[in-house]
């Protein structure tokens, strides 16, 4: 077959319980774009528990990517490096389907997608999440819109904990209904996600019905917790008290969802992941969050499903290079965070030790990542593989040159995805990223959802860490495993 003929681009229609959707096929890959999997989340279903997706019984266009959650623009440097995708409409409750044509009728594993963003941004239309690489390494790939911000994760007086996650949870569930009518097979679901992404699955792997929702788990540069209501509560007050309203769902619902975003932005002004203050988190709660998700693990939740779990080496990097804090931050400054994050100041001099070079803004890169994502997955990996549970763990070390980036938080994304040459990758990793790179570690995820192995051996009392660095791609053992210690 001449290339122009595997180009050519055929309508394809699939059936869901909801109603017929109608998609394009394009060079062996079926395209789904914008798939109601909920009821819009307005009038009575705003701040609720998602409802059913509304019937339809025409042909309905999926051609389209569809509406967004309601979300501003990173601002400043991160506006730069990650870019936002804003499509008008109610009806943002939506996930894509990239399928894999099926000439001999068989049922593909699937993946589903849970983007990043600090729960307040991202969406399924971000050209670095284009799932084509997928469906044409033979998965069917999910890619999930959910409530963002006030509208998803809110603690209100009168509503629902964590409506967000309640959506992912309802994506899920349409994926179980429906996704054998796109050739995916229901009983291989791997859920896969980064950083607030990653954090929800970590949620959902930890939930007692995590067996009925997926079969495999990737967890990427994400916390593994969730906060208290009463601290989870905090930036709805204040989101409250600058609206000069109380923080009740019947209050909250006489404000416009453009309302809500606007008072985000104001009291979440200078706030960062490292600086602290008030952001919006999982609440732990009786329905959705029985109990921490990082406890959860240690207790033994998930054990079940394998799981593949990493950071990047440099994450906290993203926040504090581009924006130029990094060259400010003194001594003095490095000493008050690391009080803040509770590292000791032993801790603190072994760092220094091990990098004699590093400048305080580099030790506080190092020391922040690790404190705050490497050595808690580590110490589930610990727990997990006690109880001989699959876990792979990985680390993503090649360092981008946009903005002196380094291995920082958002970099492997591309890598994973297999779309370095996305107009969104390029902004994040450069036109000189290693295609070799993308193609190792995009192989290792594709090896984990249909074989359930990614290429390296599961975690044990060796601690073998694969790690991305675009030359030899090693599985070391126990990296900077003293620096750990001294972080535990």
């Amino acid at each position: 077959m001449s290339t122009s003929d595997q180009q050519q681009t055929t309508p394809v229609i699939r059936r869901t319980l909801a109603g017929p959707v109608e998609g394009l096929l394009t060079g062996g890959i079926e395209r789904f774009l914008g798939i109601p999997y909920a009821a819009p989340p307005v009038g009575e279903l705003r701040f609720a528990l998602p409802g059913l997706p509304l019937p339809w019984s025409e042909i309905r266009s999926a051609r389209r990517f569809g509406p967004t959650a309601p979300q501003v623009p990173y601002e400043g440097s991160l506006g730069r490096l990650l870019p936002t995708v804003s499509i008008p409409g109610d009806a943002y409750l939506n996930l894509n389907v990239f399928a894999p044509a099926r000439p001999d009728g068989a049922l593909r594993p699937v993946m589903v997608w849970f983007h990043g963003g600090s729960l307040r941004h991202g969406s399924n239309a971000l050209s670095i999440y284009d799932g084509n690489s997928f469906a044409r390494d033979g998965v069917v790939f999910v890619s999930v819109n959910y409530r963002l911000g006030a509208e998803g994760f809110s603690v209100l007086e009168g509503a629902p904990l964590n409506p967000g996650l309640a959506d992912q949870v309802a994506a899920l569930e349409w994926v179980k209904a429906n996704i054998e009518a796109f050739g995916g097979d229901p009983t291989q679901v791997t859920v896969f996600g980064q950083s607030a992404g990653g954090n929800t699955v970590a949620a959902l792997l930890a939930h007692p019905r995590a067996g009925s929702l997926m079969s495999r788990a990737i967890i990427q540069s994400a916390p593994l917790n969730a906060q208290p209501v009463a601290q989870a509560k905090r930036i709805t007050h204040r989101i409250a008290h600058d609206l000069g309203i109380q923080a009740t769902r019947e209050e909250f619902m006489s404000k416009s969802p453009a309302e809500l975003l606007a008072s985000q932005t104001r009291v979440l002004a200078g706030s960062t992941q490292l600086a602290g203050g008030p952001q919006f988190a999982l609440a732990v709660d009786p329905e959705l969050v029985p109990v921490d998700p990082y406890e959860a693990l240690l207790s033994g939740a998930g054990n079940g499903i394998p799981l593949m779990i990493g950071t990047t080496a440099e994450e906290a990097r993203l926040w504090i290079v581009p924006s130029g804090l990094a060259a400010k931050i003194s001594k003095f400054h490095l000493a008050l965070i690391r009080r803040k994050l509770g590292i000791s100041r032993a801790a603190q001099q072994l760092f220094q030790n091990n990098r004699p070079a590093a400048s305080p803004g580099d030790l506080l890169v190092a020391l922040a990542t690790d404190k705050l994502l490497r050595v808690p997955l580590y110490q589930v990996a610990d727990v997990r593989h006690r109880a001989q549970a699959q876990t792979h763990v990985y680390e993503f070390a090649w360092k981008s040159p946009v903005e002196d980036l380094g291995a920082a938080h958002a970099v492997d994304l591309p890598f994973a995805f297999d779309n370095i040459a996305s107009p969104d990758a390029i902004g994040l990793v450069g036109i000189a990223a290693p295609q070799t790179l993308a193609s190792a570690m995009h192989e290792a995820w594709v090896c984990f959802a249909t074989m359930g192995v990614p290429g390296w051996s599961s975690w044990d009392l060796s601690r073998p860490v694969k790690t991305f660095d675009g030359k030899d791609n090693p599985v070391v053992l126990a990296p900077r495993d003293d620096e750990c210690e001294a972080l535990s």
